[in-house]
């Protein structure tokens, strides 16, 4: 974590000495905002996806023991399960609105 950390600071300092050197400082300023913003809005919804793919895999991976287990008692299973996924696939589009912001109402792109 150190080293993504330190990677992270020395990414972020030399991008801005380039763009306080440079005669059009505010228009590569401009870029280098757009392209953050569009890595932002990328790992924003990968992220997202990664974290509730896992999620999804887990939780049916323990309601496929849980019937081949109990058979019974599939059916409460099989809801508490549909209400889970749910509320799991619900993160995911909440990464997917804010990329969305990010890509095309984001204040800190100059117009």
């Amino acid at each position: 974590m150190k080293k993504v950390g330190m990677l992270t600071a020395v990414m972020v300092l030399g991008l801005s000495s380039l763009a306080l050197a440079s005669e059009g400082g505010a228009t590569v300023a401009s870029g280098v905002n757009l392209a953050l913003v569009c890595l932002a809005a990328a790992l924003s919804v990968g992220v997202a996806a990664l974290g509730c793919g896992i999620g999804m895999g887990t939780g049916i991976g323990g309601a496929c023991s849980g019937i081949a287990r109990n058979p019974e008692a599939s059916g409460k299973i099989t809801v508490t399960m549909i209400i889970g996924l749910a509320l799991i696939e619900s993160l995911t589009i909440y990464g997917l609105v804010i990329s969305l912001i990010l890509l095309f109402a984001n204040p800190l792109i100059p117009k």
